[in-house]
């Protein structure tokens, strides 16, 4: 079993329930949903779209997967999720904007943001004592040939390339894209996700997902509102 600290929008955010069906899966209820209606795509190309996205559920990384370290419990993750949600206060992304990064498609911050990065960090930080060392298969599992000296210091300190000055805030919505899509996909991503694109967004919820097994979709564990640990809400 693995868990990952995530961002993610409550269940009933309009946000989450958009990304939810352009995913075809709510990772609250762990149910696939219906495509959007009128789609340019076939369920086929959808399927094949979103197939990575849809396994981890919509969701920004801030603590990447993990299984739990010998001698630590569900339990005491638990407890320490809800004291870290209690420490940090929400704050407000001020623009989003769709990007591609590389070969897929994400939203992401349209400029730095300051908040963003010291709560992931904190998150890197704090629950770095509950992970369990990285196994062989899943250090190459992140090609460390293609990664960059630091980025491959980092995999190997903190189990994810991808932390502090190397971190990049995204929400995912598509795995690779092949070039000749491209240019459509954009399209009726920037067309679905209009009513969030070059809006602010909240940052009041961190989401604790859980893997049950290697390869399971990831669902929601529980979510809880920054800044108060007395609210808690279990999908």
């Amino acid at each position: 079993m693995r868990y990952a600290i995530y961002f993610a929008p409550p269940a009933d955010d309009r946000l989450s329930l958009t990304a939810a069906h352009w995913l075809g899966r709510d990772a609250f209820t762990g149910g696939a949903l219906a495509w959007p209606e009128g789609s340019v795509f076939t369920p086929e190309q959808q399927l094949a779209l979103t197939a990575e996205p849809r396994r981890y559920g919509f969701h920004g990384t801030l603590k990447a997967p993990f299984a739990l370290a010998p001698g630590r419990s569900e339990a005491e993750l638990i407890a320490a999720f809800d004291e870290f949600a209690a420490e940090i206060e929400s704050f407000v992304v001020p623009e989003m904007a769709l990007q591609q990064l590389g070969p897929f498609f994400a939203l992401v911050a349209k400029e730095n943001c300051t908040a963003l990065h010291d709560l992931a960090a904190q998150a890197v930080r704090r629950f770095e004592p509950f992970r369990a060392p990285l196994s062989g298969v899943d250090i190459a599992r992140r090609n460390p040939e293609r990664l960059t000296q630091r980025q491959r210091e980092y995999l190997a300190a903190w189990g994810y390339p991808y932390v502090f000055e190397e971190f990049l805030f995204h929400l995912t919505l598509t795995g690779p894209v092949a070039e000749e899509m491209q240019d459509l996909v954009r399209e009726t991503l920037e067309a679905a996700f209009a009513d969030f694109i070059g809006k602010p967004l909240a940052v009041d919820t961190v989401a604790l997902f859980a893997e049950t097994s290697r390869g399971a979709p990831f669902t929601v564990h529980s979510l809880l509102p920054l800044g108060s640990a007395s609210t808690r809400k279990t999908a």
